[in-house]
């Protein structure tokens, strides 16, 4: 820049290109002519330099000498900012001073003392360091510092203090952070420098001659107390110092008030906003916007006796046609009803899900169950009846009646064919298809014919004696299908209603995990969702009960019932067992506490299984009915522990074909949880009320 190009000397600045890249600066207007290096400058009456860190130091001959080192600075037309530069001193005992040269009254001053003891990084209190505001109005001013004033027989510089130097300077509101550290300390010099912010306004002109821009604005300069700056005016942005520097700011491009349906018009230094024809206003959400203008109106009148007389003539022809639609209407009705259209959007989102669920017909159906007479009927619960049935090839299928009453229930019916669509393993009950052609919608799955876990369990007389062997190949089974839903399926699912009542056994007492009908297919990219609250009385996981929050973990803590109740042979909730004991869970926990939980254990199976694989299973149990799902272990995880059990339940050890160096590997492998009881975890978990849980229930336990 040179001077011609410059406001007036005052603000003249140059460029270096001998450096790469070019250097900013100006000359201070002092004797020694120092070179002010300029980092960034605003069109707001603020410029930023760097000044160097001024350098006081002690002879160690002589404590009480000290070579005095001064920094002179005319900023001519700029001031310091009282506002954004602090005047920071470094050392010990030392004092610091910033003071204007045409004003003696302008100064401030700090102290600075040594106690190595109390010295804190990031501390500018005094101790060390200490840190002040700088006056209004300098810009003719040195700065300096003056070690060891403090020379007590009992604190003197050289030989109480390790700093024989201190360092004062100018910086910018947070740009400097004191370390105590020695190193840090001496690290401080004449080669370091600080940001300083200054001030600048335009004095001893007219704003005519200050701001060349025609479309800009002259504002007092409140920052320096005097002066002015300029400004673009609304509508406008750009360099107001410059001739034309002021340009349009396109609104419409940017942000504007305009409606929506209208047009936005740019102007110079403005925009409006056009309605669309018929329409009168300024069209702005914030104005008179839009409004029907008269000729609009006629417009409507006419439209509307046209459409009248339209409607008349359509009427005639509507009746002719209107018999005819009546059966594909009823048809489309009973279609949409049982959330057909959904179904069908749902199904064609997974690959080649469409061909595997079958669309049966009603005819098929009822010819299948015998018009679903009761005799056929295998099951009822909170959400259908289930009936066996014979299809024409004579495959054994059973028949899902869902009762749906309302629209979140259609719902729940589309989620379950979604679910089990989706799945493939042999412990999962498997979809063969769906009618959606009657009043309530129906689910074809395979047939399991011996029943539920629960009916085993708890209806004596009734059912089978379910072996500890085979309680042991359930809840392993078991968790091995809700592993695969949790990880392996091609989108996670999450059951949420895991219990005793919804694990189905085959005629080989293979556990298959059923009814789908509250389950969550949860996205990729998410590991919980906010939901209702679903379950089963006694099977709730508290956590979800509590937060909303369903995770996978909700499943496992589920799943940790199952297993106490295939442990103890008690239902997870029974009103006619004392109070303390009502609920399983807790109950569970209690016992394992005061180590009585071998006193309930089921009788049918404490003389078949011996003591370390009963406390194994417990202790999944245990970690799997933690309050909070975090301390849970996965279902993979409980999976994989069950699976280890069941191997050494099959085989005793000298029946086992293994190498030496395997069985060694094998004998050592030790169990992935933690066997050593929490017991601030379990007396914990009493705190929490299964009787004032408030959740959806409905008969068969849900």
């Amino acid at each position: 820049m040179t001077l011609n190009c410059s406001f007036n000397p005052s603000f003249l600045i140059t460029c270096n290109h001998t450096f790469s890249p070019p250097v900013l600066y100006f000359e201070s207007d002092d004797e020694d002519k120092n070179i002010v290096p300029v980092e960034s400058i605003s069109l707001y009456g603020e410029l930023t330099i760097s000044l160097p860190v001024v350098t006081n130091c002690l002879f160690q001959e002589i404590y009480d000498k000290v070579v005095s080192v001064f920094r002179w600075y005319n900023l001519r037309a700029f001031q310091l900012s009282s506002t954004q530069n602090k005047f920071t001193v470094v050392g010990g005992n030392t004092v610091g001073i910033v003071q204007s040269e045409n004003n003696l009254n302008l100064y401030s001053a700090c102290v600075s003392l040594y106690d190595n003891k109390s010295m804190s990084n990031d501390s500018c209190s005094g101790i060390g360091c200490c840190q002040i505001a700088i006056p209004r109005g300098l810009s003719y001013f040195f700065y300096s510092s003056y070690p060891n004033v403090f020379n007590s027989s009992s604190n003197r510089g050289w030989e109480k203090n390790p700093y024989k130097c201190s360092y004062a300077f100018l910086v910018k509101d947070g740009e400097y952070h004191f370390s105590a550290t020695p190193t840090e300390i001496l690290n401080l010099g004449e080669h370091t420098w600080f940001p300083v912010a200054l001030d600048w306004a335009v004095e001893n002109h007219t704003c005519k001659d200050a701001c060349k821009s025609q479309h800009s604005v002259c504002y007092n300069a409140t920052h320096m107390g005097h002066g002015y700056l300029c400004n673009c005016s609304a509508g406008f942005r750009g360099n107001p110092y410059l001739t034309n520097g002021c340009r349009d700011i396109n609104e419409c491009e940017e942000s504007h008030d305009c409606m929506e349906h209208t047009k936005c018009i740019n102007s110079n230094g403005s925009y409006h906003c056009s309605c669309r024809d018929g329409y009168e206003g300024d069209g702005k959400n914030n104005g008179s916007g839009c409004k029907f203008g008269t000729n609009r109106v006629i417009i409507i009148v006419l439209s509307v006796s046209v459409g009248i007389l339209t409607l008349l003539g359509g009427i005639f022809y509507a009746y002719w046609k209107l018999k005819k639609k009546n059966l594909i209407k009823l048809k489309e009705q009973f279609f949409q009803q049982n959330g057909g259209l959904l179904l069908q959007q749902q199904l064609a989102k997974c690959s080649g899900s469409t061909e595997t669920t079958k669309i049966f017909t009603l005819e098929e159906l009822e010819k299948a169950t015998k018009n679903f007479d009761e005799g056929m009927v295998v099951g009822k619960g909170g959400q259908g009846t289930v009936y066996k049935g014979i299809l024409h090839n004579n495959i054994v299928v059973a028949i899902k009646r869902s009762k749906i009453s309302n629209s979140n229930q259609i719902e729940q019916f589309i989620n379950e064919v979604i679910v089990l669509s989706r799945i493939n393993h042999r412990n999962v009950v498997r979809l063969l298809g769906c009618c959606l052609e009657t009043e309530v919608p129906l689910l074809v799955y395979e047939f399991i014919p011996n029943g539920t876990v629960y009916e085993h369990l708890h209806n004596e007389g009734q059912s089978l004696r379910l072996t500890w062997e085979t309680r042991l190949q359930i809840a392993t089974e078991t968790a091995e299908a809700l592993a695969y839903l949790h990880s392996a399926a091609s989108e996670p699912i999450i059951h949420r209603d895991v219990k005793t009542a919804n694990i189905l056994l085959d005629y080989n007492l293979i556990a298959k995990v059923s009814d789908f009908g509250a389950s969550k297919i949860i996205p990729l990219d998410h590991t919980q969702l906010t939901t209702l609250v679903r379950g089963t009385l006694g099977y709730l996981d508290p956590e979800y009960f509590q937060t909303s929050q369903l995770t996978e973990k909700s499943d496992v803590f589920s799943f940790g019932v199952v297993l106490v109740e295939l442990l103890t042979g008690k239902k997870a909730l029974s009103f006619d067992r004392p109070e303390s004991h009502r609920n399983l869970a807790m109950h569970f926990h209690s016992t394992l506490n005061e180590g009585s939980f071998l006193n309930i254990v089921d009788r049918h199976i404490i003389d078949e299984a011996n003591v370390e694989q009963l406390m194994d299973v417990a202790n999944i149990a245990e970690h799997c009915l933690r309050l909070k799902g975090e301390e849970r272990p996965t279902m993979k995880e409980v999976a994989k522990e069950l699976e280890r059990i069941s191997i050494l339940k099959k085989h005793q050890w000298e029946k086992v074909n293994l190498s030496p160096e395997d069985a060694e590997n094998f004998l050592n492998e030790s169990s992935s949880f933690n066997t050593t009881d929490d017991a601030e975890e379990r007396s914990t978990y009493s705190s929490f009320d299964i009787s004032k849980q408030n959740f959806w229930s409905s008969s068969g336990g849900k």
